[in-house]
């Protein structure tokens, strides 16, 4: 229930509940079954709302669906039914942990130091598109997509300077979701906590503490990761978003691991994919997010930005693992 305290409009309300649904559901993992938007109890002209959060089996909707006279309660026929989104598993907390794990090792595994050079060529590409990516979403959404991107990549940076165990893969990628969960705002800092918290999951079921990950695994937690952004995010192929260009990257990373051949060269090839994959949200009709207010003129002019942040990464990633590889 998003409250007005009086003299709070009707569309401010609105935006709080906007903000509010999608944290609930997909940061905290609560299943939204009803949301009431309006002046309720109010102090006089107050500025300002309030927001409460009630626990509800099937008895208590009933009866708030139930038919009323009272003026300012605000239900429809049916209710209010937003998506109901069942709970995002969640890792520990930063505070659980132990302050080894959140330290950068003394000295780093063969491994650590590949993670290493991945992590740094992966963000340091995000920070070199910011501009192209906020020209891009300027056409297409809101503008910010680069600046957003920006702040989640040299958040992870500077956070890789301090803590984070490159030698253990999950916990490692469990801190990234920690650091774009602490910078990155709107819908791209949801998706990629998603991403992450997914990845550290499959990660953590799949090897033991600080054991080396292999190549088949590092594919898997990939898919996991998709899987739990289509999920809970709503969005599939096609749909002119991220997961264009992670889903054809992560068919290719599959088939070609399967195939045998060098895990290097089988990141680097999907990476290709990735790009392609990228580069087609030009033909695509926006299916969700702000795209979709967008005409099919405009939209077939750039390519979605969060595609193209999404192959970039992953491609610089797949350059630095690849050279790393062969040096070593």
């Amino acid at each position: 229930m998003i409250n007005g305290l009086g003299a709070t409009p009707a569309m401010e309300l609105m935006i709080a509940a906007g903000k509010a649904v999608p944290n609930l559901q997909l940061e905290h993992g609560l299943a939204v079954d009803r949301v009431y938007t309006g002046s309720f109890m109010t102090s006089l002209d107050m500025a300002g709302f309030s927001i409460t959060i009630m626990k509800a089996d099937q008895g208590i909707l009933q009866r708030l669906d139930a038919a009323t006279k009272a003026p300012y309660w605000p239900v429809g026929a049916d209710g209010s039914h937003p998506p109901a989104k069942i709970p995002v598993p969640m890792p520990p907390s930063r505070s659980s942990k132990s302050e080894e794990s959140l330290s950068r090792p003394l000295q780093l595994s063969q491994e650590g130091r590949i993670l290493e050079v991945a992590i740094e060529a992966a963000a340091n590409e995000v920070i070199n598109l910011r501009d192209s990516l906020n020209e891009w979403d300027s056409k297409v959404g809101d503008g910010d997509c680069g600046s957003t991107m920006y702040r989640g990549a040299t958040a992870i940076l500077e956070d890789m300077k301090k803590c984070y165990p490159l030698n253990d893969a999950a916990e490692t990628v469990n801190e990234i979701g920690a650091s774009i969960r602490r910078v990155m705002g709107g819908t791209s800092g949801i998706i990629y906590n998603i991403f992450c918290k997914a990845a550290y999951a499959q990660l953590k079921a799949n090897t033991k503490s600080e054991s080396v990950v292999t190549a088949k695994q590092w594919a898997e937690a990939f898919e996991a990761s998709i899987a739990a952004v289509s999920k809970y995010g709503g969005a599939v192929a096609g749909y002119r978003t991220l997961l264009d260009a992670l889903i054809p990257a992560a068919s290719v990373l599959k088939e070609r691991l399967n195939a045998g051949i060098d895990p290097s060269t089988a990141f680097l090839l999907s990476s290709e994919a990735a790009l392609a994959g990228a580069e087609s949200t030009k033909q695509m009709q926006a299916q969700a997010g702000r795209s979709t207010y967008v005409s099919g003129e405009i939209l077939a002019s750039v390519p979605d930005p969060g595609a193209m942040a999404a192959a970039a990464w992953y491609r610089a990633a797949a350059l630095a693992v690849k050279d790393k590889c062969q040096a070593s």
